[in-house]
């Protein structure tokens, strides 16, 4: 019973800004920014965190972890116009992007990876129930 107890109050935690935005600093949004949309989720051995990253490459992203929070940052480039082509109409945003999550009791920081496949970074946060993050910088293969 007193396993079920924890478990139901750390999905509680979870649910109620655990994994939530994170917004220290942040500003709102205007029409040409943009904010990749994340999902957040669990299983029994793991916290994951899936950010949808279309057109970003790889190298323009960087994970850390820091203070119990997870900041995913990064940029979508504008792609340049090539010579003699006009462009009528722009919809898709770009530029410089920030998202932050605080991390449940239960994260052992210190085992996170990530993986970076067609456009989606997911990251991988492992469940310690005796353990604190530390800062670490994830690397993203």
């Amino acid at each position: 019973m007193l396993e079920l107890d924890r478990m139901q109050r750390d999905m509680a935690r979870l649910f109620n800004g655990s994994l939530a935005r994170y917004t220290r600093g942040q500003k709102a949004m205007t029409p040409a920014e943009w904010s990749p949309g994340v999902d957040t989720g669990e299983d029994d051995k793991e916290f994951l965190v899936k950010a949808e990253l279309p057109l970003v490459k790889k190298e323009d992203v960087k994970v850390t972890v820091e203070d119990d929070v997870l900041t995913l940052r990064g940029e979508r480039k504008a792609e340049k116009e090539e010579k003699g082509e006009k462009c009528h109409r722009v919809e898709r945003s770009h530029g410089s992007f920030e998202r932050s999550f605080s991390l449940p009791d239960a994260t052992d920081a210190t085992r996170i990876a990530s993986e970076f496949k067609d456009g989606m970074l997911t990251v991988h946060l492992p469940k310690n129930p005796n353990g604190k993050s530390k800062a670490v910088e994830v690397k993203i293969p």
